[in-house]
């Protein structure tokens, strides 16, 4: 089983169910409890984007990433691109920063390992319905190829997406009590060393 994790969408539904409390979030153990006992855990992706121009956050933001990748998840990064945005009411124009190329980026990792038959189980964290693009082309491939790839939706907290949903194969929301249970140690320690201490802010 390959586990794709859409970063901000977990990030939000974190917070929409515990404020901070609950952002210092091992994947890894996240995903081993979702497993079923015949399951092998084969790789995990987290899929997010730098943040700009809010220095703490971004520091909050590398120590949690930099933890993740010392439990052996892969951490691919896209970007912020700033854009402008004008009110409807009052005309004024405001500056803000949409995310750019997560979702290719999610789609193409699912694409390529379903492709090279390093899973045969995709489990997708996110409620993004522009994400059934990766399903679709999971679909397509499998169709070529006369395969069967299983593909399991797993909707963070106060999320859902009917399109997800009615293209899975399963879906279940990402439960409190596994949450809870999937926290980092508020020290990690990585194997070269490092030192990773978890956010006082996320207190």
């Amino acid at each position: 089983m390959g586990v794709y994790v859409d970063g901000f969408n977990l990030y939000y539904g974190l917070r929409d169910l515990g404020g901070r409390r609950h952002l210092w979030l091992d994947l890894h153990a996240m995903a081993t409890r979702l497993l079923r006992p015949h399951q092998r855990l084969v790789a995990i992706s987290y899929f997010t984007a730098a943040i700009l121009n809010d220095p703490p956050a971004k520091a909050r933001q590398e120590a949690y990433l930099a933890a993740t990748v010392s439990r052996g998840v892969q951490v691919v990064m896209g970007r912020f691109q700033e854009q402008a945005v004008r009110c409807h009411s009052c005309g004024a124009i405001r500056r803000t920063y949409a995310e750019k190329q997560s979702d290719a980026a999610l789609t193409a990792a699912i694409v390529a390992d379903v492709a090279t038959d390093q899973v045969d189980v995709v489990m997708l964290v996110s409620a993004d319905s522009d994400l059934c693009a990766a399903i679709h082309a999971v679909r397509q491939l499998d169709e070529e190829r006369g395969t069967k790839t299983r593909v399991i939706a797993v909707f963070p907290p106060r999320r859902r997406s009917n399109h997800l949903r009615l293209l899975s194969d399963a879906w279940f929301p990402l439960g409190d009590a596994v949450i809870r249970q999937s926290q980092l140690p508020n020290v990690v320690q990585a194997s070269d060393g490092c030192v990773y201490h978890r956010p006082q802010h996320w207190n």
